[in-house]
């Protein structure tokens, strides 16, 4: 039978900072003052962790449940799933091992926090690439890992991941996904940045009023340059699933594929047209193109992003590029 750990992040209510992965740590902020309150709540699982523990022990699964307050604190549980030594020295994953990950989560960037470590921990440095890694990628195949949303009752309304892959919700079928279902492989985004996107970026901002603030970049996607940062742009769009597949009534992503082994991009750009009557028009043009890799050069000082989530500050060249089927989830 399997062991099976049951990680848990701060949630966004617990991690005002950003929780794992960002730096810092993932329940409670820095106030000493607040540490033991902060490490009590943390301590105590969510009813669906409870629920799903349960429903693992009664298949007979050895269930250890953690919960991480920083990367370090992730990374000793990953540890759980590493192969046997190599000769060449590298950390490997297990491909039949007998322990299972189910990651807890709050929000998308809980997942991605975690997905980030693995990506820190198994992708060889470019120096010591081996030979039995597919020339498509920079890692191996990472461990599989069961998805457990703590807020089942958002399936209906939130387009989480989890949702948009159709992973199950309920505790009790997670278990059942983790101890009985199939490995369901896909793509992932890695970025030059030192960070993974498991859904999309979405480059821009609003003002106050809900009015799109313009920028300039130069955006080329294997060589198709979608805008060459001369022209104010209104959004950025790129995508391995549909998080950021629509802009308020507009679509941006066409049809985007986390299984496809390409990264979906699209720009926004407004243009201005004039009638016949010669009363100016502003519509949004569209400009699509999948491959991959993206790079992305800012011609203003910082452009605002969300990526999986989490928000930033694009300053200098970012380029995404795909490993295709480099992580998967367990799926009924």
């Amino acid at each position: 039978m399997y062991d099976v750990v049951l990680l848990t992040l701060g949630s966004e209510r617990d991690a005002p900072g950003g929780g794992c992965g960002s730096g810092g740590a993932c329940c409670g902020g820095a106030d000493d003052s607040a540490a033991t309150t902060d490490a009590e709540r943390c301590e105590t699982p969510r009813v669906p962790v409870l629920a799903c523990a349960d429903a693992l022990t009664a298949r007979g699964a050895r269930v250890t449940t953690v919960t991480a307050r920083s990367d370090a604190e992730i990374d000793e549980v990953l540890t759980r799933l590493d192969g046997p030594a190599r000769a060449d020295g590298l950390t490997w994953p297990d491909q039949d091992g007998k322990t299972r990950l189910v990651v807890a989560t709050a929000s998308d960037a809980q997942l991605r926090a975690v997905l980030r470590r693995l990506v820190r921990r198994y992708a060889p440095p470019p120096s010591r690439r081996p030979a039995d890694l597919a020339g498509n990628r920079t890692l191996p195949d990472l461990p599989p890992v069961g998805v457990l949303p703590l807020d089942p009752a958002r399936s209906g309304t939130a387009r989480d991941l989890a949702a948009q892959l159709g992973l199950p919700r309920d505790p009790a079928a997670v278990a059942a996904a983790v101890l009985d279902g199939t490995a369901r492989r896909l793509d992932l985004l890695r970025n030059d940045g030192g960070s993974v996107t498991l859904d999309g970026a979405l480059l821009g901002a609003a003002d106050d009023a809900g009015r799109p603030l313009h920028w300039r970049a130069r955006v080329e996607v294997d060589g198709l340059v979608l805008s060459d940062g001369s022209e104010p742009i209104t959004a950025c769009a790129i995508g391995n699933a549909g998080g950021y597949a629509r802009l308020g009534e507009v679509d941006l992503l066409a049809d985007p594929d986390p299984t496809d082994g390409r990264v979906t991009v699209a720009v926004a750009v407004p243009v201005v047209t004039r009638s016949a009557l010669g009363r100016k028009k502003v519509r949004l043009e569209v400009r699509r193109a999948r491959g991959r890799a993206v790079a992305v050069v800012p011609r203003d000082e910082k452009v605002p992003f969300l990526d999986d989530g989490v928000e930033g500050e694009l300053s200098r060249k970012r380029s995404w590029w795909t490993e295709p089927g480099a992580w998967a989830v367990w799926t009924g």
